[in-house]
């Protein structure tokens, strides 16, 4: 298998139909990594236990744990929660696009969500999942339950791309729902309305919510690689344009440089988590970002 700092790239994992299996995949992957890599910036001990807290019952630390570490763990159980997550995923028709031979934005969300929902789940928090695309096309709350996993990934396994977008929405009426402090994880490739998404980011963050975005977009959108005269068609509204890629190059690459810096400082200097993915990358980089959200929060 071809693979980029221990992890499976993404055509590979694409060929594992099994979704459920990708996510695995994907996560026990990361963690062999974290194990084997000398720098230790996350301890992942963190899937069954957590760090001693002054006033913990004593009665819940693993002590063979703390004879192995020098170090005090509670156990943690199956209904003890200690984040809600919620998962946005971008389902409308531009997450549809992909590079030849490569997967669509859309397949790497569905495959980065059902990671991170894997993944979390293994910490004993809460997750739950929205998908969008101009409306709120599922929603389903967060929950700690092995079946609620299965929930979610049954439903990722049979979104499809869908139709215009509206980040906005949901974001707002999550927004409006939330009655505690949660962790709020977005994956678009944030095509639409971006002054909008990123106030209605910036006002999740100002309520107290811990806010991850986690910018999808191909490798051709990132780099333009494109030879010959092209036809362009905008895959929400359908609009054509014709041109020859060396002729817009350069304007394209400054305007699409300018916008992702722009997103960038905007979503950092309100404390918003900011990482921009490409599709032809592994997914390694992306749960290093949620895993160092946590440890900042915890």
């Amino acid at each position: 298998m071809t693979q980029s700092n221990n992890f499976i790239d993404p055509a590979v994992l694409a060929t594992l139909d099994n979704l459920e299996m990708r996510a695995r995949v994907v996560v026990e992957g990361f963690i062999a990594g974290l194990h084997k890599s000398p720098k230790r910036g996350f301890s992942v001990e963190f899937t069954d236990y957590r760090h001693y807290i002054r006033g913990d019952d004593m009665r819940h630390v693993d002590w063979k744990l703390y004879g192995r570490t020098d170090k005090l763990y509670i156990k943690q159980y199956e209904d003890e929660t200690n984040v809600r997550c919620y998962l946005l995923l971008d389902s409308s028709a531009s997450m549809s696009y992909a590079s030849p031979g490569m997967m669509s934005k859309l397949e790497y969300g569905r495959t980065l969500a059902s990671a991170l929902a894997y993944f979390i789940m293994r910490q004993k928090d809460a997750v739950g999942l929205i998908t969008f695309d101009d409306h709120i096309r599922d929603y389903i709350p967060a929950r700690a339950r092995q079946l609620h996993l299965i929930r979610i990934l049954r439903t990722l396994n049979e979104l499809q791309a869908g139709k215009t977008t509206n980040i906005v929405r949901p974001l707002t009426e999550l927004a409006m729902s939330l009655n505690s402090k949660s962790l709020v994880i977005l994956i678009s490739d944030m095509l639409e309305d971006e002054e909008g998404t990123i106030k209605a980011l910036q006002q999740l963050r100002a309520m107290g919510n811990e806010v991850i975005v986690f910018h999808v977009l191909d490798d051709q959108e990132l780099n333009f690689n494109f030879r010959e005269s092209t036809e362009f068609v905008d895959m929400e509204s359908a609009e054509t344009h014709r041109t020859s890629p060396a002729a817009v190059r350069n304007a394209y690459l400054e305007n699409l440089n300018n916008y992702l810096t722009e997103c960038r400082k905007r979503c950092q200097s309100s404390g918003v988590d900011y990482c921009l993915l490409n599709t032809s990358q592994p997914l390694d980089k992306a749960l290093a970002s949620y895993l160092a959200r946590r440890a900042r929060s915890a």
